[in-house]
């Protein structure tokens, strides 16, 4: 079988999902590489910064699925700005061993609007993240090593990344941690983690350009992608 070539790939749409309450923050560079190397691959980029939009995270009580639901005015209008999105990206620092409330309240509010229990234990694919990609970056001020002694590696996976994966039907999840981020993080690994952003975001674009089989039988796909 010959190999596609790039003309013959597919344009994604990539929601960007951040939550970190300070506008300087490593956790937004990493949101604008990711949004500048998808960009700049002919992608469309649909990005949603939760402190910067002041999004509410409470569910309200007539927010709970149920006959007759209807989502609230500010969760209709979330759902119809990342419709039809191929990848969701969440970008967030773990806060005490979770992440930030907010993301959390986004899940529940939008990223979950109307599912019900039913839904999630026989996971079934949602309208908005069945068969999709999750791909997630965190960043901590600790060590991994310390976070792997905590057990906190495992426990975020399964009870957030494998978790939204098998509840809405997701197609695949993957995560990339970086460690340290702190105050007197050194412009040299700085640089060095944002070279990782760009790499993960040229092979997700590779990967729904060309999709998972022909990335196998083909890995050098990804060069075909720009930084």
């Amino acid at each position: 079988m010959k190999p596609p070539r790039p003309d013959q790939a597919s344009h994604g749409r990539h929601v960007v999902i951040l939550c970190h309450p300070a506008p300087e923050s490593f956790n937004h560079s990493i949101a604008d590489t990711y949004c500048n190397v998808v960009r700049a691959n002919g992608h469309e980029v649909v990005f949603r910064d939760l402190y910067a939009i002041g999004f509410d995270p409470i569910l309200q009580a007539s927010e709970r699925p149920g006959p007759g639901f209807v989502p609230s005015p500010d969760v209709a209008h979330e759902l119809a700005t990342i419709a039809g999105g191929d990848v969701f990206v969440l970008i967030y620092p773990i806060w005490f061993g979770t992440p930030p409330a907010m993301m959390k309240g986004y899940v529940e509010r939008v990223l979950g609007s109307g599912i019900g229990p039913d839904a999630v234990q026989h996971r079934l694919p949602t309208p908005l993240l069945g068969n999709k990609r999750l791909l997630s970056f965190t960043t901590s001020a600790a060590t991994n090593g310390w976070l792997n002694e905590q057990g906190q590696e495992q426990s975020l996976r399964d009870v957030f990344d494998d978790y939204l994966a098998h509840a809405f039907g997701m197609h695949a999840q993957s995560h990339v941690r970086f460690d340290h981020i702190t105050d007197d993080l050194s412009e040299r690994f700085a640089l060095q983690y944002l070279r990782d952003v760009e790499d993960r975001a040229r092979r997700m674009c590779a990967e729904v350009a060309f999709g998972d089989e022909a990335l196998l039988a083909d890995a050098g796909l990804v060069g075909l992608f720009a930084q």
